[in-house]
């Protein structure tokens, strides 16, 4: 009898070279969500900006001024907040370090007995709980780290801040560029036609990367790619649909007055 080709596949994914080179690479943080996060949110910003601005009937020119403004401001401004935001996870994990470090040294008996609690909750007893416990606490980096990972529920492979700023930064610019294309690679039209012109190109420009973007996710998730694209195509639309409609109800108010 022929084996289906995915209890294959789990088989050599499962033999001990395959788990020891998967349980390293874990051992990597990933920075596809980075890339994801701020390659969505580039897209949206700008595209939202070009949409405003179609809106309320400005020129080409002021779109490109105002996308490219907001293209590197707000990336930038993503990035350091990215940076901070594991910054700050990172100092959160050495400082609980210090405090665990210090309790060993001061109460080791009360340490040990969380351990004890701990794996007791997950089933082990007697001779085995209590060998559990002994091994753990003869390493002391052991014996924090189970206590960083089991009573705090921390990650110890953080990501580096400055990476995490870097590929979210790069994905904001690379979408974002996105909904200036049109602008962009016809700049003898800028200067002669108003924004709503090009809209249409540049909304399908986005379109297009909210789609992919979605689908890479829905991939890297091991969900649906198409779902994950629609969702995505849908969010993004409905933002940029927002700040048209704000644009264009602001033209129509002051040019009313």
């Amino acid at each position: 009898m022929n084996e289906h080709p995915t209890t294959r596949n789990l088989q050599a994914e499962h033999q001990p070279a395959a788990i020891r080179r998967r349980l390293q690479d874990q051992q990597h943080p990933s920075y596809i969500g980075d890339a994801v996060l701020g390659g969505i949110d580039g897209g949206v910003t700008t595209f939202a900006i070009v949409a405003g601005a179609a809106g309320g009937g400005f020129s080409a020119m002021v779109v490109v001024i105002l996308g490219f403004a907001n293209l590197f401001a707000d990336g930038f401004s993503m990035a350091v907040s990215n940076y901070q935001s594991a910054k700050s996870q990172r100092q959160m994990v050495e400082k609980i370090r210090r405090i665990e470090q210090q309790h060993i040294r001061l109460v080791p008996d009360g340490e040990r007995e969380e351990i004890r609690q701990i794996y007791r909750g997950k089933g082990f007893a007697g001779a085995t709980l209590e060998a559990i416990v002994d091994t753990i606490a003869s390493d002391e980096e052991l014996w924090v780290n189970t206590m960083l990972t089991e009573e705090h529920g921390m990650q110890l492979r953080m990501p580096s801040p400055l990476r995490a700023a870097l590929v979210t930064f790069f994905a904001f610019l690379a979408i974002g560029l996105i909904p200036l294309t049109p602008y962009i690679a016809f700049p003898y039209l800028v200067s002669e036609l108003s924004s709503s012109a090009l809209f249409p190109l540049s909304a399908a420009a986005t379109g297009v990367a909210f789609l992919l973007i979605g689908c890479i996710k829905g991939h890297y998730l091991e969900r649906a790619a198409l779902r994950g694209g629609l969702e995505t195509l849908i969010m993004g639309g409905a933002a940029a649909l927002l700040a048209y409609v704000v644009g264009a109800w602001l033209r129509a108010s002051f040019g009313a007055a």
